[in-house]
């Protein structure tokens, strides 16, 4: 394995990456969300790569645009398809062997790949996604009710704190109403109409994107994150979404948080992606 330094040019903005070079045919591209760079938490991003290239799997990482160590304003990511595009071409470019590539993304980056996947590209062999952001301020009130109220409605911990003083009681009670009354307004969701990607529009075209895909799909997601939560239910309750689910591979790691932050989660992550990747060969 060799690991270099390379600059991408997308949109007249200079990128930085690190390339892991190995001999398999088949790369990964690893998508970084925000507000993260190509390390990413406890060096997650580091160790993936790592991993695959042990496996003989070549993988890049980038900052995105205004992230890092990389040039311009900071990018949305609703708006990374260019950096995405950008970087798939300089992997090919690079790495003469390879036929085909994986998008890896957690988080938003996630959301990123699932809108990069509304324009057809042949080079792309499968989608590795860990918890989706879908994050709609309905869905998101339902999820803080069903994941997080009711756990500490159920808790004694919570009852302690209340009668003890140590917890604002009539904050706690506000918080909860203006959750209530935000889950109860009438989901946002419609057909994905526009062709420019915002913050009100990102859910409907991420759609699109997963229903337009013909390529593989893992799905990992966490038992301990209300990020996951509302992506899980969402593909329960919308049977559209629950169409695409239902066709991926999937984990779930019934205790991890966000980020798969200790050893024995990464590990999980590190070997489920491998092992996916290694199988479409």
């Amino acid at each position: 394995m060799s690991v270099q330094f390379i600059e991408i040019n997308s949109n007249s903005n200079k990128l930085s990456a690190i390339l892991h070079s190995a001999s398999g045919t088949i790369g990964a591209l690893i998508v970084v969300g925000g507000p993260q760079y190509r390390v990413g938490s406890h060096r997650q991003f580091v160790k993936l790569s790592q991993h695959l290239a042990a496996h003989a799997i070549p993988s890049l990482r980038l900052d995105s645009s205004g992230m890092g160590d990389s040039c311009g304003e900071k990018a949305e990511f609703y708006q990374q398809t260019a950096d995405i595009d950008a970087a798939i071409d300089t992997m090919f470019n690079q790495l003469p062997q390879l036929q085909k590539v994986v998008l890896w993304g957690l988080c938003d980056a996630a959301s990123a790949i699932l809108l990069k996947m509304n324009q057809a590209d042949p080079r792309i062999a499968g989608l590795i996604l860990l918890n989706p952001w879908v994050r709609q301020e309905q869905s998101h009130a339902a999820t803080m009710l069903k994941h997080y109220y009711l756990k500490r409605l159920v808790s004694r911990e919570f009852w302690r704190k209340i009668f003890s003083g140590g917890l604002a009681f009539k904050r706690s009670i506000t918080d909860f109403w203006q959750t209530w009354r935000s889950s109860k307004r009438q989901s946002t969701l419609k057909p994905a109409k526009q062709t420019e990607y915002s913050a009100s529009n990102y859910v409907q075209h991420m759609l699109t994107g997963w229903q337009k895909t013909k390529v593989e799909t893992l799905i990992i997601s966490s038992g301990n994150d209300l990020t996951a939560h509302e992506f899980l239910d969402l593909c329960q309750q919308n049977s559209q979404w629950q169409q695409c689910f239902n066709k991926a591979k999937r984990l779930h790691i019934n205790d991890a948080n966000h980020t798969f932050s200790t050893a024995n989660w990464r590990k999980q992550v590190e070997q489920a992606s491998s092992d996916f990747m290694l199988a479409l060969k």
